[in-house]
């Protein structure tokens, strides 16, 4: 009866190998999709948006997160200053507020 219930042990292994192996690769599978769908799109959204925070210059007119709009007038490490309108209110700001650039001073001139 023992040699009954190892053969049928021993028949059983091999298939549950390749059912472990499988479910393996569609893992590994899924990680390299969820990866080259989810992850890399967003490291390189971030990428841009800190390359475009680290080359605003004096002159730019932006858009902050909040909806503000203004034009720079003046660049420190961490914070920026920008002019809103034509009462010249001035208004400081971390440089991460920032969401975008809608003219460049170049452009502007």
């Amino acid at each position: 009866m023992f040699y009954l219930l190892e053969a049928a042990a021993g028949a059983e292994t091999p298939a549950a190998g390749v059912s472990g192996f499988s479910t393996i690769i569609m893992l590994v599978l899924m990680l390299v999709v969820f990866y080259f769908f989810m992850i890399r799109p967003q490291k390189k959204q971030e990428k841009e948006t800190a390359n475009m925070r680290n080359s605003l210059s004096v002159g730019d007119e932006i858009t902050t997160i909040g909806g503000i709009i203004g034009k720079i007038i003046s660049i420190k490490e961490e914070t920026i200053l920008i002019e809103t309108s034509g009462d010249r209110t001035k208004i400081r700001l971390l440089k991460s507020a920032v969401r975008n650039v809608d003219v460049k001073a170049e452009d502007a001139e």
